[in-house]
């Protein structure tokens, strides 16, 4: 959720009962800091703040420029230039000195890791904090690895699941694994708790896959559609059209492999070979100056407009009353 996620919006989960969770993976140590610090303003319950620990970028200038020129013509369509060079705009949580010493000032309760894990040394000053250690696993082999650096639970993200696929190698084979089938295995494989991520959107979906033995369920796509969500009126409108029974996985936006509705961005994926786009997060400062381009002509057909399979069941229900209306679900499913 990282993108989408505000301080509004986890403190009314929490507020209401769940777990309230803000990525941080897109912004700075100080951006982080001021998320949790106006989250804090307004719910005093738990908070669950999720970083990257993506592998750093390795630059390759020819793959950067060609894809430069490939985006060229999308460019010119909204009247605009593509950067001159590409960046690594996000730095990962395994190198980021400074997003650590945020995480330890403010003590959230809930730190989760996404594409992999830090070193024991960081996870050890976030457990010393009194944080909460989960990471996501796409596979039983990254979850042996998780399980293998003490973290306290496993995500076990389905290939259901909208935004970034959690793979902790994208250039590796993907069994694809869907969340039933993942979160059974998990169960059965590993001594620590498992919580079920993909394709869940109601109380029925969370009732599934507390039969299935996780402890818990995680939702994203559920809540981008809440009035808190920063979600822009391209994306909350593609959610609630025929473009939500119909997401796509594609590594064409960020470089990396991520489940998003159909769009301009999607369909330029479809024709390109992965060896064509840059690392991620290289790929994806070409990716963020298009949409906010495209965006300025009122066009958001090129943004990364993340969803999961279960988009076609998304609600716009404010935060609180979402968590209200899927614990209600819950309770009637399970009875």
């Amino acid at each position: 959720m990282a993108g989408v996620s505000t301080p509004a919006m986890a403190a009314a989960a929490s507020n209401a009962g769940a777990l309230g969770s803000m990525g941080v993976g897109a912004t700075n140590a100080a951006g982080a800091g001021k998320m949790i610090r106006a989250a804090r303003e307004i719910t005093t319950r738990a908070l669950n703040i999720n970083v990257f620990c993506h592998r750093p970028a390795v630059a390759n200038s020819a793959v950067e420029a060609a894809w430069i020129e490939r985006l060229r013509t999308h460019f010119e369509r909204v009247g605009a230039a593509p950067p001159a060079r590409l960046q690594e705009i996000y730095r990962s949580f395994v190198h980021d000195d400074e997003m650590l010493e945020r995480l330890l000032e403010f003590r959230p309760e809930v730190v989760s890791f996404h594409f992999g894990v830090p070193s024991a040394e960081r996870m050890q000053a976030l457990r010393t904090a009194g944080c909460v250690l989960v990471a996501s696993a796409t596979s039983l082999a990254e979850a042996k690895v998780l399980a293998a650096a003490g973290v306290d639970a496993v995500i076990a993200q389905g290939y259901e699941a909208g935004g970034h696929r959690g793979v902790f190698d994208s250039t590796a084979r993907d069994d694809c694994l869907g969340t039933v089938a993942l979160t059974r295995v998990l169960v059965r494989e590993l001594d620590v708790p498992v919580i079920a991520a993909g394709g869940i959107m109601d109380g029925a979906g969370i009732a599934a896959v507390l039969k299935l033995g996780a402890v818990a369920a995680l939702l994203g796509t559920a809540f981008v559609g809440c009035p808190e969500s920063s979600a822009d009126e391209g994306y909350r409108a593609l959610l609630q059209s025929e473009a939500a029974f119909h997401t796509v996985m594609t590594a064409a936006i960020s470089g990396r492999p991520a489940r998003c509705l159909p769009n301009r961005f999607t369909q330029l994926g479809d024709s390109v070979h992965p060896g064509d786009i840059p690392a991620y997060p290289i790929a994806y400062d070409a990716g963020k100056a298009l949409h906010a381009a495209a965006k300025a002509k009122s066009e958001f057909g090129y943004g990364a407009q993340w969803a999961g399979q279960g988009a076609p069941l998304a609600r716009t229900l404010p935060t609180a009353e979402l968590v209200r209306a899927l614990a209600a679900e819950l309770e009637t499913a399970l009875a």
